[in-house]
């Protein structure tokens, strides 16, 4: 094939599992899926989600999915579960089965079993007709007129419709019980939408090297030691009610350099940047990070305070970036 047919190829295969998955929303009954959603919603313990071969890796998928917006759930490979791992499956768990044929003997078996048990099932088939269809509570079709590959045999519009009803699925529930950008951050608080919402500006303040903080009636010896040692890039200077006046940056100290020379005999208050922009704690990284970057000219070092108003520490904007902001 010539790059140009290898390319229309590829689009028609792209086409394909489009109008698949177009088509489909015909065969999906409301009742069946506002059925299916009930019982999902009502559950009361957790949702296992299964199938096998391709159809299992949707579902592990799904499972994530599920779990990431709000609804308990874990993969159950159908294969495993007739030799033990069917005793993971409580009785307030409800079964999500994926399947295209629904006539793989493991898939059979396993629902055998778990309709004995009394747990409710979900089924996303291919073929309703099938020997999971009849062993369902709730089917939801999810049949196609072929796949997408040159054969018509490997799992691609199949899979791809299965994937977006589980979806749908999960998405429509997250809806339905009203989860929030906060709830998803206490299940993603690696991810940046999670730090966005969960890091506040005490969680990284560097406080293992001593507080840089400093009196004003302090020598500039000792306020250059204050900097230095914790290596924050500043230090925040008080009064004698430990009440904030100002802020020494580097950069005030290498100013002060260029105007005073010799800055050693120097009183701090000649120095240093009065009245200084602070953040409470309590107040997100990411509105910190806001208030130093979105400015004619940027802030490297926000001092932070308690609820009384005295200060606790530095916040570097590197420490915001580092963080994944």
């Amino acid at each position: 094939m010539d790059k140009e047919s290898i390319y229309e190829f590829f689009k028609t295969s792209y086409n394909l599992q489009i109008q698949e998955l177009q088509a489909n929303i015909n065969n999906i009954k409301k009742d069946s899926l506002l059925n299916a959603i009930d019982i999902i919603l009502n559950c009361k313990g957790k949702l296992a989600c299964s199938g096998m071969g391709k159809s299992g890796l949707i579902a592990q998928k799904l499972a994530a999915t599920f779990s990431s917006l709000g609804t308990p759930a874990f993969f159950l490979h159908p294969g495993e579960a007739l030799h033990g791992d069917l005793g993971v499956l409580q009785k307030d768990d409800v079964l999500l089965v994926i399947a295209k044929s629904g006539e793989s003997d493991e898939v059979v078996q396993m629902l055998q079993v778990v309709k004995k048990m009394g747990n409710k099932i979900i089924s996303i088939l291919g073929n309703p007709n099938s020997r999971a269809g009849k062993l369902s509570d709730v089917i939801i079709n999810a049949f196609v007129n072929r796949e997408a590959d040159p054969l018509n045999l490997a799992p691609t519009s199949s899979t791809t419709v299965s994937l977006v009803i589980g979806d749908s699925l999960a998405s429509t529930i997250a809806k339905v019980k009203n989860f929030k950008p906060e709830n998803f951050a206490f299940y993603h608080p690696a991810g940046q939408l999670g730090k966005r919402l969960l890091l506040n500006v005490e969680d990284l303040l560097i406080l293992d090297q001593g507080e840089p903080i400093i009196s004003v009636s302090a020598t500039m010896k000792e306020l250059i030691e204050t900097i230095t040692k914790p290596n924050l890039g500043g230090a925040i200077v008080v009064d004698n009610h430990r009440k904030i006046i100002g802020i020494v940056t580097d950069g005030d100290l290498r100013r002060a350099i260029l105007k005073f020379g010799n800055i050693l005999d120097r009183k701090i208050e000649e120095i240093m940047t009065k009245n200084p922009i602070c953040v409470k704690k309590g107040t997100k990284a990411i509105d910190a990070l806001h208030i130093m970057e979105d400015r004619p000219s940027q802030i490297s070092v926000l001092p932070v305070v308690d609820d009384e108003d005295k200060p606790i520490g530095l916040i570097r904007i590197h420490d915001l970036i580092k963080a994944g902001l």
